[in-house]
């Protein structure tokens, strides 16, 4: 069996470095990844999708990139569930980035995790 995919897209905020419980950087990007088909009204859509990024390459794609940014993610699929605020469980699904690639900003180059 295999789960891993990669994802070119534009960043559309700027990351946010953050440290869990434990120490451990993380940070949650969301790419705008265009479809590359029109929908019935002639339109291009566009999905959004979520990734969460450990360790250094958290801490460089942080560092690096700014909203707007093409960045290219190498990773795995993930689901889990959440609890919301009014007592429901919700599943998300969400990309976990191996590698990351900076493909539009000046520091052009890929971070990998190293864990």
């Amino acid at each position: 069996m295999l789960n891993q995919l990669v994802v070119i897209g534009r960043l559309v905020r700027d990351p946010e470095l953050r440290k869990t419980e434990n120490g451990r950087n993380v940070t949650n990007i969301t790419l705008a990844v265009p479809r590359s088909f029109k929908n019935s009204n002639g339109e291009y859509e566009t999905d959004f999708i979520d990734c969460v990024l450990w360790s250094a390459v958290a801490e460089s794609t942080t560092e690096y990139c700014h909203k707007g940014d093409l960045l290219g993610v190498k990773g795995r699929v993930q689901t889990r569930k959440i609890e919301t605020e009014d007592d429901k469980v919700r599943q998300v699904t969400e990309v976990v980035a191996e590698k990351v690639t900076f493909l539009s900003n000046s520091h052009t180059k890929s971070q990998e995790n190293k864990e």
